[in-house]
């Protein structure tokens, strides 16, 4: 599996400069979920009532609701909800569904600086922290989405999350990730070519060239630089090299730190091929990770789910939607299918 995963962030460095980035770009061009037409909140808030109130929930009506209106629109319904029943939609789909249906039921409810805060307090809670959520996250996200989770967090817990994440992770790894917690990466669309040049000679010798890695090198360049500087950063660097920066990141370091900035540079060159490789681990192997297709599904559904799905086909040789058919069941698979849509 590893062979072929790494070909589609190895090959093809050159193309990568033209390509549009869901790091930098965050409309809802290549989502899968958009605004209903003729929106009716009364109607929905009526459907779902009648849904949840009535002998036994009609889970049905609570997919179809739920998953084809936007998250702004989803808002609006629970807004209505509450002033109508004078209880709120989360807590009543708490109350009526379980297990992983009720998770991704109250995460499409949710608001998604306000969800992705949830799932950082999630990994950070409990013995041991769970560091491939936060390396997903910080790796993945924007500057505006990391600000908005920060703003979140802070409204949620009354602190600041750099803090908390100071007191959960350490070490080298801690380092890069509160630089990426920050969410100041540079955002300059134009790209410096002898800057490229010099820090790919930088890295070289940081790394490869040297006996013993310079790690501090490597955080400062990868978690600051813009996107496209780093793209072009990457090309320089397999010319001096001849081994790309990812492959010289896994043979020069290791844990949680290695895979935090193989996650950084997969996310620099194609963040829909990173998400759809951690979509794959997730339903592979012995059981499946819910967690994670919940979080993926539900917040990249309005950002760039459709380059996910072309992403999943392109390197696994198989629809991500019948994946989907043969890992997940009953009501929790059909709101990801729903979410997904089949291939066109």
């Amino acid at each position: 599996m590893k062979v072929v995963t790494l070909s589609v962030f190895q090959d093809d460095l050159d193309l990568l400069l033209d390509n549009p980035s869901s790091l930098t770009v965050t409309s809802s061009a290549r989502g899968t979920v958009k605004d209903k037409a003729n929106f009716k909140v009364d109607e929905d808030v009526s459907a779902l009532r009648k849904a949840i109130e009535g002998l036994g929930t009609t889970e049905k009506t609570l997919i179809d609701v739920l998953t084809q209106r936007s998250n702004a629109q989803r808002q609006l319904i629970a807004k209505a909800y509450e002033k109508a029943t004078g209880r709120t939609l989360i807590d009543d789909l708490k109350g009526d569904t379980r297990g992983d249906f009720e998770d991704v039921l109250v995460a499409l409810v949710t608001p998604p600086a306000v969800y992705d805060c949830q799932e950082v307090i999630k990994a950070m809670k409990g013995a041991g922290t769970r560091e491939s959520t936060l390396t997903e996250i910080f790796a993945s996200r924007s500057n505006k989405q990391i600000r908005e989770l920060s703003e979140a967090y802070l409204a949620k817990t009354g602190r600041a999350m750099i803090h908390d994440l100071q007191s959960e992770v350490s070490g080298d790894y801690e380092k890069a990730l509160l630089i990426l917690a920050e969410g100041k990466r540079d955002e300059t669309t134009s790209v410096d070519a002898a800057k490229a040049k010099a820090d790919a000679k930088a890295l070289y010798e940081a790394g490869e060239k040297k006996w013993g890695t310079d790690e501090g090198k490597f955080i400062d360049i990868l978690c600051h630089r813009s996107v496209p500087q780093l793209r072009q950063t990457l090309i320089e660097y397999k010319n001096i090299s001849k081994k790309t920066l990812q492959e010289s990141i896994k043979s020069e370091m290791s844990g949680n730190l290695e895979k935090l900035l193989v996650a950084v540079v997969k996310c620099v060159q194609n963040v829909p091929a990173y998400l759809a490789e951690r979509l794959f681990k997730s339903m592979k192997g012995a059981g499946t990770t819910e967690c994670t297709l919940t979080r993926i599904f539900v917040s990249r559904a309005e950002i760039d789910l459709i380059d996910i799905k072309v992403e999943y086909k392109k390197l696994f040789g198989c629809s991500l939607y019948s994946q989907l058919e043969s890992e997940v069941s009953g009501d929790y698979g059909k709101t990801l299918k729903c979410l997904c849509g089949q291939d066109e």
